[in-house]
């Protein structure tokens, strides 16, 4: 038998404390604020961490980029939940809005940057693999939108150095009500 992990409330909301089953509604979970690349939750925590299946869902304001423009070794997708966000993949832009789905073959190029007049909320779920690729491209088009890097690069801590740390933060106000 499978047991239910337990939730323990830290700075900005819930999060699983230990192995096993859990339900946590998104407006109870813990959220994280990346200054400049929007707010994001994961339903995990340092000590628990999902080795097959990663998933958060994002809130970007309009300019605002979900990461750095990067390639991995696993699949990815995404789906617009609502506003509307530019994606940037394999160099080329696309508009989307609320429903539209976008999949990530492994090595796919891509970025999403929050678009329209408000904010833009977008579910993201990827396979894991040990030992990931991942690779952080040089592209014009990332760049103009600010989500780029100047010189290609596969460690995060270079393609992520102008920001500042995450911080945890409860639910952003601006994520949909139901």
């Amino acid at each position: 038998m499978v047991p239910e992990a337990p939730l323990e409330a830290g700075e900005g909301g819930l999060f699983p404390a230990g192995e096993g089953w859990f339900v946590l509604n998104v407006r109870e979970s813990r959220w994280f604020e990346s200054s400049g690349l929007g707010s994001y939750t994961t339903f995990q925590s340092e000590s628990v961490r999902f080795p097959e299946l990663g998933i958060g869902i994002g809130i970007l304001q309009p300019g605002e980029p979900n990461c750095m423009y990067h390639a991995e070794e696993a699949q990815e997708d995404f789906l617009v939940l609502s506003g509307e966000c530019m994606l940037i993949v394999e160099g080329q832009e696309r508009l989307l809005e609320q429903w539209d789905f976008v999949h990530c073959p492994p090595w796919t190029k891509h970025v999403f940057v929050g678009a329209g007049d408000g904010p833009c909320v977008v579910l993201a779920v990827g396979a894991r693999r040990a030992g990931r690729g991942l690779v952080y491209p040089v592209d014009e088009t990332a760049l103009r939108h600010g989500a780029g890097v100047e010189q290609e690069t596969s460690d995060p801590s270079v393609a992520y150095a102008r920001f500042p740390e995450d911080r945890p933060i409860p639910c952003p106000d601006d994520f949909p009500s139901a």
